[in-house]
């Protein structure tokens, strides 16, 4: 009877355990993942280190270099893994169900709170910079990233026409850049910007300031003038 019950059950028994590996990988995949974004934006490429990494995400050098290969192709999965994010959260608006001025609204306010949130975003993108894109421009999947967020800014803004409150000479990449460039600027620059008008302006009272100023801004760029 015993040997009968071992003999049904040990199948069940190797099927579950590569799930429980399955799982393990993707759990120790993700420690990793966050462990680099951090070195990376505390030291940047150069200054990041191996063994920091795995230390942050309590596992060994070998995982880290099974997983991801090498420092490059960890700092490369960071990179298109910190793009990836903030395009899904953009796509989760779901502007299509909004009035247009609304949709606006609400995109220019979770680009300015998703820098705020995510200090290393912008870290990651300085050092990136600094390097020229070097290694952004080395990852297809960027080409296609970025695709369906001007089809969504291209159809807000035809939306926005076709509701007589949108201009209608609009480039949605250009509107794009500037939306960015009003959080990144400030979330970037906050340390600097609070010592020089001498304001804390990471406060929560400063920072809705700066998202109210942002959002007029857009759409006072947006509208059609009497």
């Amino acid at each position: 009877m015993s040997s009968s019950v071992s003999a049904r059950t040990a199948p069940a028994e190797r099927r579950r355990k590569p799930r429980a590996r399955v799982r393990d990988a993707a759990r120790t995949q993700s420690s990793i993942l966050a462990a680099a974004r951090a070195e990376f934006a505390e030291k940047g490429l150069e200054g990041a280190r191996i063994d920091a990494i795995a230390d942050r995400a309590e596992t060994n050098k070998r995982m880290l270099y099974h997983y991801f290969g090498n420092k490059d192709a960890l700092y490369c999965a960071v990179l298109s893994e910190a793009y990836r994010e903030i395009r899904e959260g953009e796509q989760a608006l779901e502007l299509d169900q909004y009035e247009p001025v609304e949709a606006v609204e609400r995109l220019v306010r979770f680009t300015l709170r998703h820098f705020r949130q995510c200090p290393w975003f912008i870290a990651i993108l300085t050092n990136e910079n600094l390097l020229q894109a070097r290694y952004l421009r080395t990852l297809p999947e960027m080409h296609g990233l970025h695709s369906p967020l001007v089809d969504q800014l291209r159809k807000l803004i035809t939306r926005g026409r076709r509701s007589g409150v949108f201009r209608d000479d609009v480039d949605p990449v250009q509107l794009y850049i500037s939306i960015a460039a009003l959080g990144y600027f400030y979330f970037s620059n906050n340390a600097t910007l609070s010592v020089i008008f001498e304001k804390d302006l990471a406060q929560e009272t400063e920072v809705r300031q700066r998202e109210d100023h942002a959002v007029e801004m857009v759409l006072d760029h947006l509208r059609i003038k009497a």
